[in-house]
């Protein structure tokens, strides 16, 4: 038996060594680029892989480990803290980054590139794809046009200009680019967002929800130009920059057939049950078992986005007067009794009432407050279900554009291009009859229209991370951050410290410097 097995394998192998056509086959367990883009079906998980980078630890987080990177970018902004420093989020608030930091600045310049990548070889591949149809094929690209931009908006927002690439990823012609300016990497992101405008609908059946639109293209561009019109990025201050992002905010505004609007309720706003609202315009999709966050495990166990004294300082009083105004009727035996709802609608601190019980000083032991907003706990005890949240177990979406922001967009602009007119205040005011607080003073100069637009921001958005990009811009950070930082009882946790000659930008990661020695570095790096 032996020596017929012998022969039998000796056989084969003779027959397949006159046959080669024996040996090409393909393999069943694995795609390649030649036999990956053949069908329809395969073009749709290719841009769902364009859209799952945002959920990389270095853009918003939530496929590492008890990953929140969303709720984390508050702790680099005056505030929130994150006390043991996870993804040096501390290092970078007080000061401290360097090209070795790794954490989010190592991460988020990776997970661009990523994210860019998988649009490039999309964008490149998608036409070659049979079967596909035209009109879909055209939303499709303008998505991933759109996803392109975000993440090229997103790493030139932090570290100035980079490479800029739109060609599917090659080492052999990519690897060693010099960094482009920043200016031409806003271009582009410009001209991308304005062709997915173009391409892409004013919305979506049930089973696409979370696509990119024509609003959040829009939206995104209106942000884009706020931005650049900004003192940082615009230092003497042409006023031209200030009307387009106005024009490009006020666009949004008009658009008809998307019904977005304020959401009735603040709070519930960031709710699981109110998911894809009439005030969403884009965000970040989450759900478990296939791809969860760990937002509730971080806001009710690791506060490891701790709010500080400073910011519950900002909420002003019902009455629209600041803690600090004598007339307010601010108590300080007291202190969150009849205060802007947005304080309780965002964190909770000791006398509140947190999961069906009591908030003493020790239940959020780093500052002693703690965050509701997207989380799913709030004042009543959570069900059976809820009660105990793992980290990935958590399914509420990540909002990166909202109807609230397109309106602050438009008043900020216009007040800086014009000054405070009439619909500055009337998208201003729509922001404050949601919560029920007093419409701002008439007759404010514009520079008291400023003032009053940055601290608007500054707590309707708490929370969502964009405080730290705001800082940056109006640059004001080199006074917010260079600062000691307070607990609820007004202790000193740290002195956080801000170089404005260096700081205002991230440094080049040194792990890709390593491996492209063209990459320039930021300036004090």
């Amino acid at each position: 038996m032996n020596k017929i097995h012998i022969a039998i394998v000796a056989m084969g192998l003779l027959a397949s060594a006159c046959n080669k056509s024996l040996l090409d086959t393909q393999p069943h367990d694995k795609y390649t680029e030649e036999t990956f883009w053949k069908t329809p079906e395969a073009a749709n998980a290719a841009l769902t892989g364009c859209y799952s980078v945002l959920r990389n630890d270095g853009i918003y987080g939530g496929k590492g480990s008890n990953n929140a990177t969303a709720l984390w970018e508050e702790t680099m902004s005056p505030n929130a803290y994150y006390k043991t420093n996870g993804m040096a989020y501390n290092s970078i608030a007080s000061g401290q980054q360097m090209p070795s930091s790794g954490g989010i600045i190592s991460s988020r310049y990776a997970d661009c590139y990523g994210g860019i990548g998988r649009c490039n070889t999309f964008l490149k591949k998608v036409d070659e794809v049979p079967g596909m149809d035209e009109k879909q094929k055209k939303i499709m690209k303008g998505q991933a046009l759109f996803l392109r931009g975000l993440y090229y908006f997103t790493i030139q927002n932090y570290y100035g200009g980079v490479p800029l690439i739109l060609d599917p990823p090659d080492m052999n012609t990519q690897s060693k680019l010099p960094r482009n300016k920043r200016e031409e990497v806003v271009a582009q992101v410009i001209k991308d967002l304005d062709e997915a405008a173009a391409a892409l609908p004013l919305s979506y059946g049930a089973a696409d929800r979370g696509r990119a639109t024509k609003g959040a293209a829009m939206a995104l561009k209106a942000r884009v130009l706020l931005y650049e019109a900004s003192p940082l990025l615009n230092p003497g201050n042409n006023t031209a920059k200030w009307a387009a992002a106005a024009a490009a905010a006020k666009a949004v505004m008009d658009l008809g057939g998307t019904g977005y609007g304020l959401f009735a309720n603040y709070r519930n706003l960031f709710l699981k049950v109110n998911e894809n609202n009439k005030e969403v315009i884009f965000d970040v999709q989450y759900m478990f078992p296939n791809q969860g966050n760990s937002f509730d495990l971080i806001c009710a166990q690791y506060n490891s986005n701790a709010p500080l004294l400073g910011l519950a300082q900002a909420y002003y009083m019902k009455n629209g007067l600041p803690v600090t105004d004598p007339a307010s009727g601010y108590d300080p035996r007291h202190p969150y009794l009849n205060r802007d709802p947005r304080l309780q609608g965002t964190i909770t601190f000791p006398t509140d009432t947190f999961q069906g019980k009591f908030v003493d000083s020790s239940r959020f032991a780093i500052t002693g407050y703690g965050v509701k907003k997207f989380s799913v706990y709030d004042t009543l005890a959570p069900s059976q279900a809820e009660k105990d949240l793992k980290g990935g177990q958590s399914e509420i979406n990540f909002i990166v554009l909202r109807y609230a922001d397109i309106l602050m967009m438009y008043a900020e602009a216009q007040n800086e291009a014009v000054g405070p007119d009439a619909t500055v205040y009337a998208a201003l005011n729509q922001i404050r009859d949601r919560i029920g607080m007093p419409h701002f003073a008439p007759g404010l100069s514009k520079e008291d229209m400023r003032k009053e637009i940055r601290h608007e921001r500054r707590v309707e958005f708490a929370g969502e991370g964009l405080y730290y990009s705001d800082i940056r811009r109006w640059k004001t950070a080199e006074t917010e951050l260079n600062t000691e930082i307070y607990d609820f009882a007004g202790n000193v946790l740290e002195k956080r410290t801000f170089n404005p000659k260096r700081d205002y930008w991230w440094p080049i990661p040194q792990t890709e410097k390593d491996l492209n020695p063209n990459l320039e570095q930021n300036p004090g790096y």
